[in-house]
């Protein structure tokens, strides 16, 4: 299982995709769904570069995306 570290850039107003099992993976979204849609083209396309599965390779790829989101409460 491929792990996806993702996070809010609250500046940017989008989600932001990286990984250390994939090595090369950064990438961006306005929300998780649209992101988890990315990540299913890129993840196959960069393990194929990085040599970690065939160009071949037919079956599955299984990854886990780990979601933060840090937000501030103002409390009168």
């Amino acid at each position: 299982m491929y792990k996806i570290e993702t996070f809010w850039d609250e500046e940017a107003q989008v989600w932001v995709a990286t990984s250390e099992d994939v090595f090369g993976l950064a990438t961006e979204a306005q929300n998780l769904e649209d992101l988890s849609k990315k990540l299913k083209v890129i993840i196959p396309e960069l393990l194929i570069l990085n040599q970690q599965i065939a160009q071949t390779y037919q079956g599955e790829i299984c990854f886990e995306i780990i979601s933060r989101r840090q937000e501030l409460i103002k409390v009168a």
